[in-house]
């Protein structure tokens, strides 16, 4: 099974991920900020990849750190279970619906993170999360896992609808670029032989 673990401890976060690419969606997640926990789930269930995931973060602070670190945790496991990416179908693509809201999110497992980000938000909190940090734990996530990460709000007004269809949709474009391609035959999904550089 392609599966990775990472512990990851500084004097700010203690962190501990489990993800299993091969999973059916279940979770186990605990941050301390409610509403970045269910945006884990909602990416677990709807990539089928499981995930554990268990923060204790300096949330007397802020929530940065917390984010932050558990965005680089999560993307460091995913890139240990895709090992050298051999028969991957690399690439991703979810067009999210969310009631008035519509998110596209488009991945490429390149091994050369890039986030390009269109979307924004009009209140400063969904719970009591701050909105400036959701870009950032989708940077996190990318450039810890070798992303090329494109997500783009193509319409929406609701602040929860709109962060929840751009995390159902990296969930899903995941999904398509994680699973293995039988027609490769187990071959790097690259003409140089490799992902990344």
């Amino acid at each position: 099974m392609r599966t990775g673990r990472i512990e990851r401890k500084t004097a700010e976060t203690d962190i501990l991920v489990e993800v299993n690419l091969d999973g059916s969606g279940s979770y186990d997640v605990a941050t301390g900020i409610g509403f970045l926990d269910h945006m884990i789930e909602q990416f677990s269930r709807h990539s089928l990849i499981d995930v554990t995931l268990k923060v204790r973060g300096d949330l007397h602070v802020d929530q940065h750190h917390t984010t932050e670190d558990s965005g680089i945790a999560l993307g460091q496991a995913l890139a240990q279970a895709l090992g050298d990416k051999a028969g991957i179908g690399r690439y991703g693509e979810a067009h999210s619906p969310m009631d008035e809201t519509l998110a596209r999110v488009v991945v490429d497992i390149s091994g050369r993170p890039f986030l390009v980000w269109k979307a924004r938000f009009t209140q400063e909190k969904l719970g009591e999360w701050d909105t400036e940090l959701i870009e950032h734990w989708f940077h996190s996530v990318g450039q810890a896992a070798g992303l090329t990460l494109h997500c783009q709000l193509l319409y929406g007004q609701n602040n929860h609808h709109i962060c929840e269809a751009l995390y159902k949709g990296f969930a899903r474009a995941m999904r398509q670029a994680v699973e293995l391609d039988p027609r490769k035959g187990g071959a790097v999904p690259s003409t140089k032989g490799q992902l990344g550089g």
